[in-house]
């Protein structure tokens, strides 16, 4: 039974990076989309539009309330209709990508309304249209917090993954549950942990890294 570790956590290990690697590409996606529209429509904004504002608003708030393992189970009819499937990894990652959005929906609302509204201003003064002022103010001036805020989400979804598996989404996660707790291999169970977390502190790295990386490339500049 020992001789199977390796093959069952490298399995495990590449079930995990794909489903963290999609559903971080689908949720920073709609993360951004989200995001955006959430500051540029709100009164004072780029494009003031209350109304929309308050339906995007809320939206993000009812799917951020909702417990991670309810909205799983919630959303294995969508994931069906996509992928044709409710279990494995490619399930996981509607559900993996719905969930992250609009948290990851708030973290860039917060970093782009830090960014000094004198520059938008500026913007505006010399007649940059709307989507001017998005992907050359707001993003560039916001890129460090933005990429500071990505890693947080993609940690999330890491953990998500984990979540996930006991729903048979496959992953560390479910080998942690099916090998290490339900057939009593504390070996698997110790080692799915210990590389979740030696996972989470390379995402944290890479992002600490980037941004610091950014902000340096700025101060030099300036």
């Amino acid at each position: 039974m020992k001789d199977d570790l390796y093959e069952l956590l490298l399995e495990g290990l590449g079930q995990t990076l794909y489903m963290v690697f999609w559903s971080s590409i689908f949720a920073i996606l709609l993360g951004l989309a989200l995001g955006i529209s959430v500051v540029v429509t709100e009164r004072g904004g780029i494009l003031p539009a209350p109304a929309v504002h308050k339906v995007i608003g809320t939206f993000i708030n009812t799917v951020r309330s909702l417990p991670f393992i309810i909205l799983i189970v919630l959303l294995l009819p969508l994931s069906r209709l996509i992928v044709g499937t409710s279990l494995g990894p490619t399930a996981a990652i509607v559900s993996l990508s719905i969930a992250a959005a609009p948290f990851l929906a708030r973290i860039i609302e917060n970093s782009l309304k830090e960014v000094d509204t004198g520059k938008i201003e500026a913007a505006k003064a010399i007649g940059a249209s709307p989507f001017t002022i998005i992907f050359r103010v707001l993003i560039p001036e916001a890129l460090p917090a933005l990429i500071r805020g990505l890693t947080i989400a993609v940690i999330a979804i890491t953990e998500f993954t984990a979540v996930a598996g006991a729903i048979g989404a496959g992953g560390l996660g479910s080998l942690a549950i099916r090998f290490g707790y339900q057939r009593f291999r504390e070996d698997i169970l110790f080692a799915t942990v210990l590389i979740i977390i030696l996972l989470v502190q390379s995402i944290q790295w890479t992002g600490d890294y980037t941004a610091k990386r950014i902000e340096r490339k700025r101060f030099k500049m300036d």
